[in-house]
C-alpha cells in the first residue's frame, strides 16, 4: 500500500497526537475540536467522553482552567450528539454543562435541544 506525502504526514501526525494524549485531559479536548473541525463525529465522541472520565466527579477539586475544559467537553459532546441524532444524550450534556457554567449560550442550547428533541 502506498500512501501519498500529505496523507502519509496526517497519519503520522494523528498518531503522534493521539499517542501525546494518554492522561492529558486538555490534549483531549484539543483532539476533540480538531476531530469535530474535520467532521470526524465518532471520533471527537470518543475524544470528549476521554475528558470527562479523566476529571474527578467532584467539580470541587478542579482549578478554574480544568473546571473550563470539563464544561467545554460537555458542552461539545452535547454538539456531537445531535450531529447523530442522540437527543437524549446531547440534552443531558447541555444540561450538565449549563448546571456547570449557568451561562446564556448553555440556556439556549439545552432550550434548542429540548425543542427539537420534542420533534422527535
Amino acid at each position: 500500500m502506498k500512501f501519498s506525502l500529505p496523507k502519509a504526514v496526517l497519519i503520522l501526525s494523528i498518531a503522534f497526537i493521539v499517542s501525546s494524549c494518554k492522561e492529558d485531559p486538555q490534549r483531549h479536548l484539543k483532539l476533540g475540536k480538531w476531530y469535530a473541525q474535520k467532521g470526524l463525529v465518532e471520533e471527537a465522541i470518543l475524544e470528549f467522553r476521554e475528558v470527562t472520565r479523566l476529571y474527578p466527579d467532584s467539580y470541587k477539586k478542579l482549578k478554574r482552567e480544568d473546571f473550563q475544559a470539563l464544561s467545554k467537553a460537555h458542552y461539545n459532546l452535547s454538539l456531537m450528539y445531535t450531529k447523530k441524532g442522540w437527543w437524549s444524550y446531547a440534552l443531558q450534556e447541555a444540561e450538565t454543562c449549563f448546571q456547570m457554567q449557568p451561562t446564556k449560550e448553555h440556556y439556549e442550547l439545552v432550550t434548542l435541544i429540548k425543542q427539537r428533541a420534542e420533534l422527535e
